[in-house]
């Protein structure tokens, strides 16, 4: 029987419910970022939670658990750094996306801050390119459930079991 050209085309991947949905800490001061980053990581299936300030991260870090945050490196009453002090004091196991228009100086201080307290860290400038985040997400989200990350941007996959596959 032929499909109408609405029918959905079947995939090989698995459906969301099949996929680990991600606690996220949207931190970030301009209304207008927290609501794309909060949109495109709630299409994608992850629960979202925001943070206005650095105050207000504080406080939502310490209440709950969060698998990712995004960290804007300026914000009205400080600075992203001094939110990743606090998850290190806290001992934040999971992984910090940093979206910042600083330039890449100050995004590889935060970095090399964020390594040398043991927080995983990756770097997204402003203005943000949404595909760049859907897939950091869907790399954190397959970490989470124990599978390889294969998804890339800007770049080929080269990880062991494309290659495997190759051979």
């Amino acid at each position: 029987m032929p499909r109408s050209p609405l029918s959905p085309i079947p995939s090989n991947l698995p459906d969301v419910a099949e996929r680990r949905a991600l606690q996220l800490l949207v931190v970030d001061d301009d209304a207008t970022q927290r609501r794309l980053i909060t949109v495109a990581a709630k299409q994608a299936g992850h629960e979202v939670t925001v943070a206005p300030s650095v105050a207000d991260a504080i406080e939502k870090l310490r209440a709950g658990r969060f698998d990712c945050v995004t960290l804007d490196l300026v914000l009205e009453d400080g600075d992203g750094i001094d939110v990743l002090r606090e998850m290190a004091s806290a001992k934040f196991t999971g992984s910090v996306i940093v979206i910042s228009g600083m330039d890449g100086k100050r995004r590889s201080a935060a970095r090399s801050f964020a390594r040398s307290v043991g927080i995983e860290l990756q770097s997204l400038p402003k203005p943000l390119d949404l595909a760049a985040l859907r897939i950091s997400l869907a790399n954190l989200g397959k970490t989470a459930m124990g599978l390889p990350a294969i998804h890339t941007w800007g770049g080929v996959a080269n990880d062991a079991i494309v290659e495997r596959h190759r051979a």
